[in-house]
């Protein structure tokens, strides 16, 4: 089993940064892909980032090419998502997900409110 701790959340104004970071349990945290969602109220947990074990690429949503990036650190089991140029649209819980082959692992989220 493996734990997940999201933080790094809270309140920004629209233009504003916020870098969100995830622990993980696992001392074979390398083995995972890493990837971070968001839930917005009234829609559907979307894929905003993907970072792969093995060679740390990465992926985007379109809604946030440009804007976000995700890293991962192996030696502090911690993987993050540097948020520029927020707007109101990004506001939204944002969840870490640990996965290797059919496991699949969840933090409990951070919630991210872009206002002014």
């Amino acid at each position: 089993q493996v734990q997940l701790v999201e933080s790094g959340g809270g309140l920004v104004q629209p233009g504003g940064s916020l870098r969100l970071s995830c622990v993980a349990s696992e001392s074979t945290f390398s083995s995972y892909a890493m990837r971070w969602y968001r839930q917005a109220p009234g829609k559907e947990r979307e894929l905003v980032a993907t970072i792969t074990s093995t060679f740390g690429s990465a992926n985007y949503a379109d809604s946030v090419k440009g804007r976000f990036t995700i890293s991962r650190d192996n030696a502090r089991n911690t993987v993050y998502l540097q948020m520029n140029s927020l707007t109101p649209e990004d506001t939204a819980v944002y969840y870490c997900n640990a996965q290797r082959g059919g496991l699949r692992y969840w933090g409990q989220g951070t919630q991210v409110t872009v206002s002014s």
